[in-house]
């Protein structure tokens, strides 16, 4: 079936194929040299942010993005890519790096949402989310976001906030899973694919809303099908998107974010994409 004619609730499913390329995967084919860092220097480390300095084409580049893990044991290490306040910390460290040191930043986003247990709310996680959002919001060198899969609530948004914002085709961004939509909208979960129905949750929704600027074409299929026609398309855009940014001033890049989230959904923007 033809990318174009999958449905929500299609995508969705793509979108947490169990074979869909993931954090690793993708660091391992755009870029070299990666040298990841740990701990947030406060609790302690979370596997769920992969971060790290790596090069891209031979120029140093930031590096955060969201893990899920490749087996059971990583799984469950990583909350299945719900970060812990721990690792929002450890994003907002690499930061504040790549601020004082002028990296550009490229956070690659799949998470169905922060982790909601209990340990995690005591040491803050609404804390650590806001900084995240605080932190990207000033920042005065290019960052590139790249929702990879699941672009699940304030989770994902803590990695969001970006100069340009780019969506595979396949993946989903949206304030909550469908699930969760469906069980408080209607009080019942079973109908979460209704939910994808009504949620604009789709690149091709989230396009026409200006809340993403680019979709990045898939392989027929899914991402999984074809990795490498996908690291190449994605490797492509990344390119182009930083050499445009590089040439704007660090006030421009910080005045530009902000403008850009001010107006995102607005009807300016709407009738513009129309």
């Amino acid at each position: 079936m033809a990318n174009e004619n999958l449905t929500p609730t299609q995508r969705v499913a793509l979108a947490r194929h169990p074979e869909r390329p993931g954090a690793e995967d993708i660091i391992n084919a755009l870029f070299t040299e990666f040298f990841p860092q740990r701990g947030d220097r406060r609790c302690g480390e979370d596997p769920a942010i992969l971060g790290g300095v790596a090069l891209f084409h031979g120029k140093p580049v930031t590096v955060i993005a969201h893990r899920k893990g490749r087996n059971l044991e990583e799984h469950l290490a990583c909350h299945f890519g719900m970060p812990s306040p721990e690792g929002y910390r450890k994003a907002q460290r690499l930061m504040e790096q790549a601020e004082k040191f002028r990296r550009p930043i490229l956070t690659f986003i799949d998470t169905p949402g922060a982790y909601p247990g209990l340990e995690a709310e005591a040491r803050g996680q609404g804390e650590a989310i806001a900084r995240c959002l605080a932190i990207s919001s000033a920042l005065t060198v290019p960052v590139v976001a790249v929702v990879t899969g699941e672009g699940g609530s304030g989770g994902a948004l803590a990695l969001g906030v970006g100069n340009r914002v780019l969506m595979l085709d396949n993946a989903v961004y949206s304030v909550l899973s469908p699930e969760g939509f469906a069980a408080i909208l209607w009080k019942d979960a079973s109908r979460s694919g209704e939910a994808c129905d009504v949620m604009k949750l789709t690149a091709a929704d989230l396009l026409a809303l200006g809340v993403v600027d680019e979709i990045i074409p898939e392989p027929e299929g899914g991402a999984h099908k074809e990795p490498n026609t996908l690291y190449q398309t994605l490797d492509a855009a990344l390119v182009r998107e930083l050499t445009a940014l590089n040439k704007l001033s660090p006030a421009a890049l910080a005045a530009g974010r902000y403008k850009k989230f001010r107006v995102m959904g607005s009807s300016a923007v709407r009738k513009e994409r129309l």
